[in-house]
């Protein structure tokens, strides 16, 4: 292994016990200390890879939002095959990768008050809402979807996904749910 490989290879152990130890404990009472001791290596060698805890959760943040790639509205694609694909891709894609049901539960924290306000800003600047709320407005005309308020249908929607994802991060003996039962929530 070249030297380059090595220190990616350490570099991406140091985000992953992060990311464990962040949802584990929280952010707040989580230190650097902490992560450098499960990695294990010295506090000052992890400085050389990240300059701080805030810093950590910055690049986390931005490995979520890279994921399965972003929601999107094709009014060519029926809105509910949108949205089952797009969650079979997610699953898979989270079945390969094991620490994306734990990004997950990173995201959800990250809402909340409290948190360093450039890490909220970040995570918030991914608009999943938007295309949903156009996809499921559009399945009501085309019959797809049953009435009722889209911007609401389609929070409780991606809320159902949020769960599902934090549960699988936290429950070893849960099996992936079809994609279709997820969107039958909406007709």
């Amino acid at each position: 292994m070249t030297r380059k490989e090595q220190k990616e290879e350490r570099r991406r152990a140091i985000l992953m016990t992060a990311l464990r130890l962040f949802v584990e404990r929280g952010y707040h009472d989580t230190k650097i200390t902490d992560i450098a001791g499960a990695v294990p290596m010295s506090t000052g060698l992890l400085f050389h890879y990240f300059e701080s805890k805030e810093d950590l959760l910055l690049e986390l943040i931005r490995m979520g939002l890279k994921g399965p790639g972003a929601i999107t509205y094709d009014p060519a694609v029926p809105p509910d095959e949108y949205l089952t694909a797009f969650l079979e891709k997610v699953f898979a894609f989270a079945k390969e990768q094991p620490w994306v049901f734990w990004m997950f539960v990173l995201m959800g924290q990250v809402e909340k008050a409290g948190m360093p306000e450039e890490a909220r800003k970040l995570a918030a600047s991914v608009d999943a809402l938007t295309p949903t709320v156009r996809m499921i407005e559009s399945g009501q005309k085309a019959g797809i979807f049953h009435k009722g308020d889209a911007d609401t249908m389609a929070r409780c929607f991606w809320y159902a996904v949020q769960g599902i994802m934090e549960r699988m991060a936290v429950d070893e003996e849960m099996k992936i749910p079809d994609s279709s039962w997820i969107v039958a929530i909406l007709k």
